[in-house]
């Protein structure tokens, strides 16, 4: 069941330690296959050097286990809502990579101070308010994904155009059309994190990029005037 999208999930679930992302066993990618109403996750505690396909979790969007002899991620529940939420996305990502979880544990958004910035997000990567007590004590990882997803809505924010997301005290969300766009999108808001952070230090009167440049630089590489790349 779902073999291919097992095989991608486990090959994105690995670039993250590719990438220094991830440390021992944290973090996870999903993948879905919308058609279908299910989801696959990276199992939880499994050394991502020992992941193989095989080892994938399926569950459907009510997060019954369908496939799979492991726990799945006990992230699956904010994935799950992130799913449900958001309709574009074809796959999610959750580090805690060291530069944006300073952003999050500060409870900080991350400015676009830059045109670096700006080729990856149309606008601030924003962090999340904090979970109440309440929230904490039940369904935590539920909560996590509605707060994130609240944020998006009631902000009027694409996800796709802000492909990240900092849960406060927490770490980062990245997601994007399929699993390995979350991963790489989760190393490029990594780099965004610390230059970000390098930046603020610097000069801390720094404000962003002004909206003339933010719009040049996102909307040469995304949408249907991009002009950045290869045709295909």
């Amino acid at each position: 069941m779902l073999e291919e999208l097992k095989e991608k999930v486990c090959l994105a679930n690995k670039k993250l330690a590719e990438y220094s992302l991830v440390a021992f066993t944290r973090g996870n990618i999903s993948g879905i296959d919308r058609e279908k109403g299910l989801i696959v996750i990276k199992p939880s505690g499994v050394p991502y050097d020992e992941l193989s396909a095989n080892d994938m979790v399926v569950l459907d969007l009510q997060g019954k286990k369908v496939q799979g002899d492991k726990k799945p991620s006990v992230d699956t529940a904010t994935h799950i809502v992130l799913y449900r939420a958001f309709e574009n996305i074809g796959g999610i990502a959750h580090t805690h990579s060291k530069w944006a979880t300073i952003w999050a544990q500060a409870c900080k958004a991350i400015p676009p101070y830059g045109t670096t910035h700006a080729d990856f997000a149309h606008g601030c990567i924003p962090c999340t308010e904090k979970l109440t007590k309440d929230e904490v004590s039940s369904e935590y990882e539920k909560n996590t994904g509605e707060v994130i997803a609240r944020y998006f809505i009631e902000n009027k924010l694409d996800p796709l155009a802000i492909p990240a997301v900092l849960a406060a005290g927490h770490g980062p969300f990245t997601w994007g059309t399929d699993c390995f766009e979350a991963a790489d999108n989760a190393a490029v808001l990594e780099e965004i994190a610390m230059t970000a952070w390098h930046t603020r230090v610097l000069a801390p009167e720094a404000l962003a990029v002004d909206d003339y440049l933010l719009d040049k630089h996102y909307y040469r590489k995304h949408g249907p005037e991009a002009s950045y790349g290869q045709k295909k």
